[in-house]
């Protein structure tokens, strides 16, 4: 039985999870073609899997635990290449003992490479990030 792109691709994007939650600087890295694109925010964009994977090292020293959590997705599949959106969210404690939480969701394109669906993209788009009571503000916030 064959997966179907959408169930792999599913795969990878929990794959990448597992590895933030692990530290796995190797799964994490694999799961990204070597000419993808990473988006931070507006001002922060990676190009390149090496300088992915580098920024990502340096970044996860900032937490002494993360842990990320993959909702719910959706995946358009054209033939070699994909677009989906993923919401996670990310509870943390920084090295400075400061926990805090991130809600998100990720924009993302997929090539298949060699048999395998990576990304091609990644775009950040943050919905909350602060202490985990939710006080502050919600960047989505509709009554803003």
């Amino acid at each position: 039985m064959s997966t179907s792109p959408r169930d792999a691709i599913s795969e990878l994007v929990h794959h990448y999870a597992d590895a933030v939650v692990r530290r796995d600087a190797e799964q994490w890295a694999h799961c990204w073609a070597s000419d993808a694109r990473w988006v931070l925010s507006p001002e922060r964009t990676v190009e390149g899997r090496d300088a992915i994977a580098s920024l990502w090292r340096k970044a996860m020293g900032g937490f002494s635990a993360v842990v990320q959590t993959v909702h719910n997705g959706a995946v358009v599949v054209d033939g070699a290449t994909a677009s989906g959106r993923w919401y996670i969210n990310e509870n943390f404690r920084r090295v400075d003992g400061t926990p805090g939480i991130l809600l998100a969701y990720y924009d993302d394109t997929y090539a298949l490479i060699d048999g395998a669906w990576l990304f091609m993209s990644r775009e950040l788009v943050r919905q909350y990030q602060g202490p985990p009571d939710l006080s502050a503000p919600f960047l989505n916030d509709v009554g803003a």
